[in-house]
Parts: structure tokens; C-alpha cells; sequence
């Protein structure tokens, strides 16, 4: 559809099709992203839930490890949601040995802190720059955010004090999975973020 914003999802491991589902509803112009030249395609990217350390192996095998870096350095907005909060975490706890992230946000991450699948859970969220309506988050053996520094903003928390969203700049990562509740509003300030790119860009 000319006109609208170009955006990827990573199509390594993870709930791939969702996103790429809710975007295209959204009017996004959706490419799977799993090589380089298809990352150079794109104005922005989703990073999809999933099991970070595949996701974080794959994209060494799959060469787009360093691109993906070099993106987010150029100011590519990009949206993370479970596993893609923990790749856009600049430190990851409880990272199995080896493991990397891209990093971007100024965050402290810790895997699998809401425990097993059998534990996944609703919770509504206050999100202010989303509105007055809170947000209905899906938490599946999802991260949380144990710190964030003076670089990002925290969007969102549990009545618990734990953080569950977070945003430096074009980068938007979430503990939970917006595409499975019919939540559109995190993709589409996502899209905002791509649009305002490129039309300065232009």
C-alpha cells in the first residue's frame, strides 16, 4: 500500500505471525525479517516473544546479529514484546551462559521472572501516554524490569511496583504480549514512531 510504513518482524523463533497480523490490519506494509538485505528494506522492526536465547543464537547464525545493532544505533524504532524487551535490554540477569542481547534500552532485564507457563497471567495496566483506558497485558513466562536508567522511561508497572514497559527514544520494549489481547495501542504508537522517522528522513 503506498504510503504506509514499512516495518518488519524478526522471523527467527517466536509469535511471528501475530504481530505481522495486527500490523498489516493496522495498515502497515509487513515484512518477515530474516536476513540482512530484508532488515535494510524496512523503517522499523518488531522483535516477538519467543525464547530470547534462540532468538539471540539464530540472529548470530543468521548474520543479522550486527545489523540489527547497527539499526537501533541509527535510531531504527523498534518494538520488543517478551523475549523482545529481554534482545532490546542492554543487561540481561539470568541470561544462560553465552547469551547476548542487541541492547538499546538503558534497562536491567531478568528473564522468566513471572516463573513457568503454567503461571502466565492477565493483569490491566495504567498506561498514561496511551490514554485513560488501561491496557489488557498477556504475561507468559514473560521478563521483568529490575532497573532502568536515566536513559529510558517507564510506561507501565504492576500494582506491585514491578516494571512492565519501557521506552528510550524509538525503542518500546514490553514484558507482556499485546498482540494476543487485541491490544493495538503499542503497535500503533510503534507505527507513530516509524512515520515520524521517515517523514524526517524524507
Amino acid at each position: 500500500m503506498a504510503g504506509s510504513p514499512r516495518v518488519g518482524v524478526l522471523a527467527l523463533q517466536g509469535d511471528v505471525r501475530e504481530h505481522a497480523a495486527l500490523l498489516a490490519e493496522l495498515g502497515a506494509d509487513v515484512t518477515l525479517v530474516r536476513r540482512p538485505e530484508e532488515l535494510a528494506a524496512v523503517d522499523g522492526l518488531v522483535i516477538p516473544g519467543g525464547e530470547s536465547s534462540v532468538i539471540d543464537k539464530l540472529s548470530r547464525i543468521f548474520g543479522m546479529q550486527e545489523p540489527i545493532r547497527a539499526a537501533i544505533a541509527a535510531g531504527m524504532p523498534m518494538l520488543g514484546t517478551c523475549a523482545g524487551l529481554i534482545m532490546l535490554a542492554d543487561t540481561v540477569v539470568d541470561a544462560i551462559d553465552g547469551q547476548e542481547s542487541f541492547g538499546g534500552i538503558d534497562a536491567v532485564v531478568r528473564r522468566n521472572a513471572f516463573g513457568r507457563q503454567v503461571e502466565s497471567f492477565e493483569a490491566e495496566l495504567a498506561v498514561a501516554e496511551l490514554g485513560p483506558d488501561p491496557v489488557k497485558a498477556a504475561f507468559i513466562r514473560g521478563p521483568v524490569v529490575e532497573s532502568v536508567g536515566p536513559a529510558a522511561e517507564i510506561l507501565a508497572a504492576l500494582p506491585d511496583g514491578r516494571v512492565v514497559a519501557v521506552e528510550q527514544g524509538g525503542l518500546l520494549g514490553l514484558s507482556f504480549h499485546p498482540e494476543i489481547t487485541g491490544e493495538t495501542r503499542f503497535h500503533r504508537r510503534f507505527l507513530d514512531r516509524v512515520r515520524a522517522v521517515t517523514a524526517a528522513a524524507a
